[in-house]
């Protein structure tokens, strides 16, 4: 193959299907110890008056708002799973899914 050759043929990026992340993200969600919850997560549960039970059931629950995108890191999606509660808002969860093997919450809020 020429050089000519390689540059037409480039290489585009995988996409993760909605459903494969939603079953995966569910099912990793049924045993917590799966779920990993950064410092920033943590404190927008006490801020944002949002338990962490809530967000669970997000990840339980939720459907996807907006796109999956891929991850900083190589097996990494991103998306954010949102879940309306009784009384209240929808909840959104800004989740990435780390090699189909455990969830990382990045965030959680209010959605408008």
């Amino acid at each position: 193959m020429s050089s000519e050759d390689n540059k037409n043929n480039k290489i585009l990026p995988m996409k993760q299907r909605p459903h494969v992340f939603l079953k995966t993200v569910r099912d990793l969600a049924a045993d917590s110890g799966n779920i990993r919850w950064s410092n920033h997560a943590r404190k927008r549960f006490c801020e944002r008056d949002i338990s962490n039970r809530m967000a669970v059931n997000v990840l339980r629950k939720g459907r996807i708002s907006g796109d999956i995108v891929a991850g900083k890191f190589a097996g990494e999606w991103k998306a954010k799973l949102v879940y309306p509660f009784p009384g209240k808002r929808e909840v959104g969860v800004a989740t990435i899914l780390q090699k189909g093997s455990r969830i990382y919450v990045k965030t959680v809020e209010w959605e408008d």
